[in-house]
């Protein structure tokens, strides 16, 4: 059993005989352990840790075979993202073969990637009916992670729910070296 005591024996000092008789209080803490264990115990199991965040990303069954049909998707609603080599990020809407718009550079980040996608998504919706954008990222061989993970972030944040994330083909490869010069 733990308990405190406070022995104090003759300081030096003559004690009234009345304080002298007088027994010691002593103090139970047993209790006090005991609850100080039970909440300690409670706190550990009842803190839930900080789980990482994910991204969730619809992959294609593994089960079915590879699709050999082309998807076909309206030119007007596609809007392309090439992801380079230093950081760049070239963009185009439409196809590979026959583009929309030339392709052009931004920067990561609200002000570029992020502004771009909103403007693009609004442009879409007023000239298609309310259709949707559909954005393809596609990253090179050069391109870092941290890029794509960027540029999935940044379709989020804009509200896009159509996006996919594919190769870059060897004519998008040339249009990224010939952009901007």
């Amino acid at each position: 059993m733990a308990e405190l005591t406070n022995d104090q024996k003759g300081g030096g000092k003559k004690e009234r005989r009345s304080i002298r008789n007088r027994p010691m209080p002593k103090v139970d803490l047993t209790a006090m352990v005991d609850l100080a264990f039970l909440l300690i115990t409670f706190f550990m199991l009842t803190t839930s840790l900080n789980t990482p965040h994910q991204l969730d990303i619809a992959m294609p069954d593994k089960n079915k075979g590879p699709i050999t049909a082309p998807i076909l998707l309206s030119e007007d609603r596609v809007l392309n993202l090439l992801l380079g080599e230093n950081n760049e990020l070239t963009y185009y809407r439409g196809t590979a073969d026959s583009p929309k718009s030339s392709p052009q550079k931004v920067t990561y980040g609200k002000l570029g990637l992020g502004e771009l996608l909103a403007k693009m998504a609004f442009d879409v919706k007023q000239a298609t009916n309310g259709q949707d954008i559909i954005v393809l990222i596609k990253p090179g061989e050069g391109s870092i992670a941290r890029n794509l993970v960027d540029a999935v972030d940044a379709v989020q944040r804009a509200a896009i729910g159509r996006y996919m994330i594919t190769k870059i083909n060897d004519v998008e490869k040339r249009m990224m070296l010939q952009c901007c010069f």
